[in-house]
């Protein structure tokens, strides 16, 4: 028969005690991420005076070394004139966008009227640090009454606007060529080429991006995402 120790949930020869709760126990930080399914990425968000364009690659990977997907959407419209990307775990950027939409939607039942896109990144940030999304760090652009936005959220969760900003594992490409090509002048059509070339710059090395750009164009008149197969056509 066992023996047990007072205030002790496990007997002296190391059976469980009966009288405590079973738990279970919670997934370690990086358990099972060799079978996490992870786009890999290259994503670019620019801000102009007409609204903002982003852009990101098609490619969803293992990890970097097996293509899983060749045409992957990587940008959401989440708001009437803001849109988020996917980066990292896509179950993760998934169920984070979908948390994000129903947010605003409410939102938008309960006043009335829009949120402002720094509350929307406000927000993002928040659920970012305090929910149970890994492996995210998207960018989120949008449109409101003080103007064109482009965010960057890390996955703890901080939130850095920018005129421009690019995330995932092709970002140091990308960055090379934005920092030739911006200025503060660009046209909405420009900022697309401009983005567009970037993440074409990141497909050249990048071997978790590739396939083809997906380019979204943010106004204060709604959200247009298309995807496009070739470069060519819009670079």
């Amino acid at each position: 028969m066992s023996e047990w120790n007072a205030g002790s949930s496990v007997a002296a020869d190391g059976s469980p005690s009966p009288y405590e709760p079973e738990l279970g126990s919670l997934p370690r930080a990086g358990e099972d991420e060799e079978n996490v399914n992870s786009t890999g990425t290259t994503t670019v968000g620019i801000t102009t005076d007409e609204g903002v364009v982003i852009a990101t690659d098609m490619r969803a990977s293992l990890g970097g070394r097996f293509v899983s997907n060749k045409n992957v959407q990587k940008v959401e419209q989440i708001h009437p004139t803001a849109a988020l990307t996917l980066v990292g775990s896509v179950g993760g950027a998934q169920s984070f966008i979908r948390s994000l939409r129903s947010e605003v939607n409410l939102y938008e039942a309960r006043r009335d009227e829009q949120m402002s896109i720094p509350a929307l990144a406000t927000l993002a940030g928040n659920f970012a640090r305090g929910g149970p999304f890994q492996a995210i760090n998207p960018i989120l652009g949008g449109v409101d009454e003080a103007g064109s936005h482009v965010y960057s959220i890390d996955p703890a969760g901080g939130v850095m606007a920018d005129d421009y900003t690019v995330t995932g594992s092709g970002m140091q490409l990308a960055y090379g060529l934005l920092e030739n090509e911006y200025a503060d002048d660009l046209s909405l059509s420009d900022a697309r080429s401009v983005a567009a070339r970037a993440v074409k710059s990141a497909v050249e090395r990048d071997t978790g991006s590739g396939n083809g750009v997906f380019l979204a164009e943010i106004t204060g008149d709604g959200v247009d995402i298309q995807g496009h197969n070739s470069f060519d056509a819009v670079v």
